[in-house]
């Protein structure tokens, strides 16, 4: 006869999974926050670093989860 034990009916995926989520909520809330930064700058601050409106609506218009 078996015993179990609480170690061993411990499922050791779920900080990983939990890590993983976090980490994937973090990094959409990240790119929500740059997309709406870029959208908001002037057309000065585009040709500064190359970018037009085209370029930038192309990306603001990208949901979140997408890279």
């Amino acid at each position: 006869m078996s015993t179990c034990t609480h170690e061993s009916m411990t499922n050791h995926h779920v900080p990983g999974l939990l890590s993983q989520l976090s980490d994937t909520f973090h990094l959409w809330r990240q790119r929500y926050q740059a997309r709406r930064e870029l959208a908001q700058c002037t057309d000065r601050d585009l040709h500064d670093v190359g970018l037009s409106r085209s370029d930038v609506a192309f990306e603001a218009e990208k949901p979140f989860w997408r890279a």
